[in-house]
């Protein structure tokens, strides 16, 4: 049981983690997939419809008060804590209960949407190694410009994309660039789209790269 002093030094704890799709005893290939600010693990959840692919169970954690962090991406890395390691610590909850059903790391894929592909490109940097694949969705390398990104590890050509608005309000491209270049350096193979003028969405043109990220993904299987 949690005390209230817990959940000020760890304010995810206790969260739950959603599921959808198939069984996790009857998939061989999953899917980590992170909401955004505002928002659930259902609606994150819901893209598993229009991705409609066979063989893969999908894991969404759910973050405490709908966010994971409370300031900006961009803010320097204090600001956003306690609630920044505590939501990196999930998301790695999260993957370790995908591991324990028996599918492997390199038949996973970690998407995320806004925060969500904030905290999952982090995750994965931080945790560098070789995943079926990484999907940043309008999302960047968190922490403020000029950081430091000394990141140990290889991603070992962990396919990784990265699709954002040219545009958008809240995820400059120059840190998409970023995040891209320091993704190639972990030994990422890195495809980077920048729509002309998208709203913060997701668009038709993201979701059929990501399922032929999938289908890879269970033909190797």
């Amino acid at each position: 049981m949690s005390t209230n002093s817990d959940l000020n030094q760890n304010p995810h704890a206790g969260q739950p983690i959603r599921l959808a799709g198939g069984a996790a005893s009857r998939s061989y290939c999953a899917m980590l997939m992170v909401h955004g600010r505002g928002a659930r693990a259902e609606d994150i959840l819901s893209l598993a419809d229009r991705l409609d692919q066979p063989g893969f169970v999908y894991f969404a954690p759910q973050a405490a008060e709908n966010t994971w962090y409370p300031q900006r991406f961009l803010a320097p890395l204090d600001e956003n804590e306690p609630w920044l390691s505590s939501a990196l610590a999930f998301i790695g909850q999260a993957f370790d209960t995908i591991l324990e059903t028996g599918i492997p790391a390199e038949r996973t894929l970690l998407l995320g949407f806004s925060q969500g592909a904030c905290l999952t490109l982090e995750f994965a940097a931080r945790n560098a190694r070789r995943y079926g694949g990484v999907v940043g969705l309008t999302g960047a390398l968190i922490g403020p410009d000029g950081m430091a990104r000394d990141y140990p590890g290889s991603l070992a050509g962990t396919p990784i994309f990265l699709g954002c608005s040219d545009v958008d309000s809240h995820v400059p491209k120059e840190r998409v660039d970023e995040t891209a270049a320091v993704l190639r350096n972990l030994g990422g193979e890195v495809t980077q789209r920048l729509y002309p003028g998208m709203g913060h969405v997701v668009n038709d043109d993201e979701l059929e790269y990501v399922r032929d990220m999938m289908r890879t993904v269970t033909a190797s299987s």
